[in-house]
């Protein structure tokens, strides 16, 4: 693998969870963290964006599984793998619900594991380079708005009321006072979309819509008292956009 599959174990039996990690570890995988609660789960997450989430549904806190996968799936579209010893009807139709990859029924054996995760690392990989190959059908920009794929219908954005936009793989999401909109868009080609608007490159990960600024420090950026880092190559061509407007 020349880039390693990233992938976020989310169990609370400690020895289940450390068990996983040496074998993911041994096949070539990247472990970004074990934690024991839903909670955990929505923070790692979003600090991390993992690839693959291996996710047991029967988590001991106030968010059980499932919960936690919705709540992550709000702003960030990571493959989830539910770990489950429980198939009654009800639970397994809530899971369904957030669309998770695959099942991984307990106990499981190693092989089970090892190919599961296998063949979702592939669907990603296959999923991934579909996005890219057919990443401009999603998104039209006109004048003053943009229209992007939202939940299977285009969808009228004002380019004013989008604050930042911020990478995530190969996609991006937009953020707006109203919400935050998950495109499969990479931020490469909206800053090539809309570097004739007022939204500037300012880290690697981030674009922010200039005329929305309340802070320009040193090193970061603040939109509504959102931090947003920023890039010491991209800090002198942003200073050159606010000297102009």
């Amino acid at each position: 693998m020349d880039q390693k599959t990233r992938i976020l174990i989310v169990e609370d039996d400690m020895i289940i969870a450390a068990n996983i990690s040496l074998q993911l570890s041994n096949l070539g995988y990247e472990v970004t963290g074990l934690v024991t609660r839903g909670e955990e789960a929505i923070l790692h997450a979003k600090a991390n964006k993992p690839d693959i989430i291996l996710l047991d549904i029967n988590l001991k806190g106030d968010l059980d599984g499932i919960t936690a996968a919705s709540k992550i799936q709000e702003t960030h579209n990571i493959p989830i793998i539910y770990l489950t010893a429980n198939s009654d009807e009800p639970t397994f139709a809530r899971a369904k619900a957030t669309h998770p990859y695959a099942f991984i029924s307990k106990p499981f054996s190693n092989l089970d594991l090892q190919r599961t995760i296998a063949l979702v690392a592939q669907q990603i990989m296959n999923t991934n380079n579909d996005t890219i190959g057919d990443e401009q059908q999603h998104i039209q920009v006109m004048d003053d708005r943009i229209f992007v794929r939202h939940n299977g219908k285009m969808m009228k954005l004002l380019l004013d009321d989008i604050s930042y936009i911020e990478a995530d793989r190969n996609y991006s999401n937009l953020i707006t006072s109203n919400g935050s909109y998950l495109i499969s868009t990479t931020l490469k080609v909206l800053e090539n979309e809309l570097k004739n608007h007022k939204f500037i490159r300012v880290h690697r990960s981030y674009m922010v819509n200039i005329s929305k600024l309340d802070v320009v420090g040193e090193h970061h950026l603040e939109i509504k008292r959102k931090v947003i880092p920023l890039s010491k190559t991209f800090k002198e061509h942003l200073l050159k956009h606010l000297h102009t407007i």
